[in-house]
């Protein structure tokens, strides 16, 4: 299936669909990538996408940061599960425009060459102290202050 028919089933689903993100923590920065296509096209985010049919989670993970950033990781512990809901014409809240269930890791860096790949303008490590300067959903916001936690906890720092 095509890039082009894929991203349109997306929109307007049948039932929601499953997305998977990968924060990578380095020191005091994360990864975040700059979105080339709806929902939420130009705004900063973590990087991920949606599970294909016969992936594993872990496996869809690694494959779309792969995709997205150049970078190989290895998948650490799930950070949080939460639901993105974007209603359809006129707000209507029975015929979302998008339905995504996410499920965000932890990752750690293990190989690759940081560059902006598929569905993506931008990729770029941010200090932890620079955040706010991105306009990050709330969503974002949350899941990597928890990843940061997440990460200084298993490291002792």
């Amino acid at each position: 299936m095509g890039r082009n028919t894929k991203a349109k089933s997306r929109e307007y689903p049948a039932q929601p669909v499953v997305g998977v993100g990968g924060v990578v923590i380095r020191g005091d920065e994360t990864l975040l990538i700059r979105r080339g296509t709806e929902p939420m096209k130009d705004q900063w985010s973590i990087p991920g996408g949606t599970l294909e049919l016969g992936e594993t989670l872990r496996g869809a993970v690694i494959r779309e940061l792969r995709e997205e950033t150049g970078i190989e990781v290895e998948v650490l512990e799930l950070i949080e599960v939460f639901d993105r809901i974007f209603p359809g014409v006129n707000g209507d809240a029975a015929s979302p425009r998008y339905h995504f269930v996410v499920l965000d890791y932890l990752c750690q860096a293990a190989g690759g060459e940081l560059r902006a790949g598929s569905d993506v303008t931008d990729a770029i490590f941010v200090r932890e102290s620079e955040l706010d300067s991105y306009f990050l959903t709330e969503n974002v916001q949350r899941v990597l202050r928890k990843a940061f936690a997440m990460s200084r906890a298993r490291t002792g720092t």
